[in-house]
This record gives structure tokens, C-alpha cells and sequence, in this order.
């Protein structure tokens, strides 16, 4: 059911007729704890209109910024749920470097947890969404420099063997 359901929504916001909304979406969807890639529908808008590159990377960081503000949300309430891994190896590591470790929210598997413990631990609510916010637009703006540097040859390529 829950395939189905992320199925329908992906279908929903076909890129070529949501564009901006839909890259917000994917972005926002991504960054919670659901294991889903916001990537592929930031680069193929930019793929598809390069004029739009900031505005995409912009909406992309928007979303994926208040997605790790949702997780940060989450770990501040979940204090139970986290209180047996309070000596794992993360917490004296976010205890000493604070809300900067948010730059780091970007890093696949573990940036998302990340958001959800500095919440737990209450770290600066403002100076974590900053830092959250620079490391998801760094991000998206190295992924889809270095992706567009890519021949278009290759993409057709790749379209042919997924078709």
C-alpha cells in the first residue's frame, strides 16, 4: 500500500507539468526519515530547463531544509526514544561542535538522523536550520554542477537501456 501510495504521488507531480512544486516536495519528503533521493527530480528540471538552475536549487534547499526542521522537531519531543543512545559515539561529537554539525545534514543515511538528535540534544533551533540550510544548498549546487558536466550522450544512453 505505501508503494502504492508513493507511486500515485510521484506520478501526481510529473516534472514537466509541476516543475518547482514538485522539486519542493520531493525535497521536503527526503530529507524526513523516509529513505528517498530528492536528486533525480532536482537535476532532470535542470536537465529539462537550465535557465531555472537557482530557482530549482533554491526550492530544493527550501525543502530539504524544512524537512531536516521537521526531523529537529522530532528529536526534540523524542527524548525517550534516544535516551539509550545518549553514549553512542554521535552525541559527545554534536555536544562539542553544536549546531555546525548541521553542515553536515546533507550527508546521505546519517544527516537526517543528525537533525532529529540535535533536537533531542537542543541545540540552537536558528543556527541549526542556518547550517542545516548551507550544507543542503552546497550540496545540491556541486550534485548538479558536477552531474551537468556529464555528456547528454550518456543520459541518452541511459534512457535507451531503462526504456
Amino acid at each position: 500500500m505505501f508503494e502504492s501510495a508513493v507511486l500515485w504521488l510521484l506520478k501526481t507531480l510529473a516534472i514537466p507539468t509541476v516543475g518547482l512544486s514538485s522539486v519542493f516536495i520531493i525535497s521536503f519528503v527526503a530529507a524526513t526519515l523516509i529513505p528517498m533521493g530528492s536528486e533525480p527530480a532536482v537535476f532532470a528540471v535542470i536537465k529539462a530547463n537550465p535557465a531555472m538552475f537557482w530557482a530549482v536549487i533554491v526550492v530544493a534547499s527550501i525543502g530539504n531544509t524544512l524537512g531536516g526542521v521537521v526531523n529537529y522537531w522530532m528529536g526534540y519531543g523524542a527524548k525517550q526514544v534516544f535516551a539509550k543512545e545518549r553514549h553512542s559515539r554521535w552525541f559527545p561529537w554534536l555536544e562539542r561542535f553544536g549546531a555546525k554539525s548541521m553542515l553536515l545534514a546533507w550527508l546521505p543515511g546519517i544527516g537526517d538522523p543528525m537533525c532529529s538528535l540535535g533536537g533531542w540534544l537542543k541545540l540552537p533551533f536558528w543556527p541549526c536550520v542556518g547550517y542545516m540550510a548551507i550544507g543542503k544548498f552546497l550540496r545540491y549546487v556541486a550534485m548538479v554542477w558536477l552531474l551537468l558536466k556529464v555528456p547528454d550522450g550518456f543520459w541518452h544512453q541511459v534512457g535507451q537501456w531503462l526504456a
